[in-house]
């Protein structure tokens, strides 16, 4: 038998359910998502789950602001609160890019999203204990902080489930299916089987590629390798908030249990890993290049021990920004490349799926989908950062 279905979605991850769930707000609930493996076992459980609007593209800023309101309502709206933290975020530059933090966020501010520069002292009352001697000034967003791409995505899916939405888990899709005029009208499945469709949409992270390959449509998306190293202090951490600290390019994340999740934030040169075949741990030198920073970031943390580390990746494209929207071919709709910025948007890029395959546009505030169409690379008009931080590439 062929199944049938208006939207196919390919991805059971946290932008798979997020595209779902959106589909059936808006009223179309013939819908069927197919996950090869259990619902958002990808790259989605990877996610250090830091909510930020601090972009220097403001497309990108304003879906985040978006996605704050959303996961601030997230109890109300279903019923989960997926787990969100608002400890607030705040990002720390030394005097080599102060200039870019007043410019971004002056940009931001004009955007509606509220975020504030801060000085020495009351960054001191925020994170008591921090060596602050290298920096230069500090932007903060109170409303930002820290939830759980798991989560979300599972909130997202078990929604959409209630709305009518079909969910399919341990379906690999093999190939997508495209008729003689080279339109694509669905897939086949691992066994054989084929689901057909008006519309196709991929969400599938750094698989997207091998399997969109097969219809013609080449696309730029590689996988770069995330380490992340757990770190208890000796004693757990009070609440503070997410530090993206572009001095030492580094980040640091308070954990629910008092720990520290220490990520990088230098991508001057890139590791790519095949998704499907990598250690799942940090190796030792960036082990010893976090605790280096980390020590001299928190110098008096009273007994520090590693507790854990572990490895995800990034679906990077050229920029450093997402692909959504239609591909070249007809049929198929792209939703990839997130570049670590996928957890944040999602309630946006959800809304903005479903907004462009019903109606061709959007009404997100601030948002232009031409800012993410998969010809800007063939174009050379790549989506960058107006103000972008020396040393720290384009994740800001």
């Amino acid at each position: 038998m062929t199944d049938t279905t208006k939207f196919l979605i390919v991805g059971g991850g946290l932008e798979g359910l997020a595209i779902a769930y959106s589909l059936a707000d808006r009223g179309e609930t013939d819908v069927l998502v197919l996950e090869r493996d259990t619902l958002c076992s990808g790259m989605t459980g990877k996610s250090s789950g830091v909510v930020r609007c601090h972009y220097g593209t403001p497309s990108l800023a304003a879906m985040s602001w978006y996605g704050v309101d959303i996961f601030t309502r997230a109890t109300e709206i279903f019923g989960d609160d997926m787990a969100f933290r608002q400890c607030g975020y705040v990002v720390g530059v030394a005097e080599n890019n102060v200039k870019p933090l007043e410019a971004n966020i002056e940009m931001m501010q004009g955007l509606g999203i509220a975020t504030e520069l801060i000085a020495h002292d009351k960054m001191a009352e925020l994170w008591p204990g921090l060596n602050l001697d290298d920096f230069a000034l500090f932007a903060y967003e109170p409303l930002g902080g820290r939830g759980e791409a798991y989560m979300a995505g599972m909130a997202f899916g078990a929604t959409a489930r209630r709305m009518g939405v079909k969910i399919r888990q341990s379906t690999p899709v093999v190939s997508l299916l495209q008729n003689a005029a080279g339109r694509v009208y669905g897939v086949t499945l691992a066994d054989g089987s084929e689901v057909h469709a008006e519309q196709v949409i991929v969400a599938a992270g750094p698989w997207t590629p091998a399997l969109v390959a097969g219809v013609g449509v080449d696309i730029d998306v590689k996988a770069q390798r995330a380490q992340l190293v757990l770190v208890d202090q000796g004693v757990p951490t009070p609440e503070v908030p997410v530090l993206s600290d572009l001095a030492g390019l580094q980040y640091i994340c308070r954990e629910p249990n008092g720990e520290l999740l220490v990520g990088n934030s230098d991508h001057q040169a890139p590791e790519y890993i095949d998704p499907d075949k990598y250690v799942n741990r940090a190796d030792d030198s960036t082990i010893e290049k976090n605790i280096m920073k980390l020590g001299n970031r928190l110098p008096d943390m009273p007994d520090p021990r590693i507790t854990s580390s572990y490895v995800g990746a990034y679906d990077v494209t050229e920029d450093y920004n997402p692909v959504i929207g239609p591909s070249p071919v007809e049929g198929l709709f792209l939703a990839t490349g997130f570049s670590g910025h996928g957890f944040k948007i999602s309630p946006a890029v959800g809304k903005l799926v479903a907004d462009l395959l019903i109606d061709g546009k959007t009404d997100l505030p601030n948002v232009n989908p031409d800012d993410f169409r998969f010809s800007r690379f063939e174009e050379g008009d790549l989506l960058l950062s107006l103000n972008p931080y020396e040393g720290a590439g384009e994740m800001r």
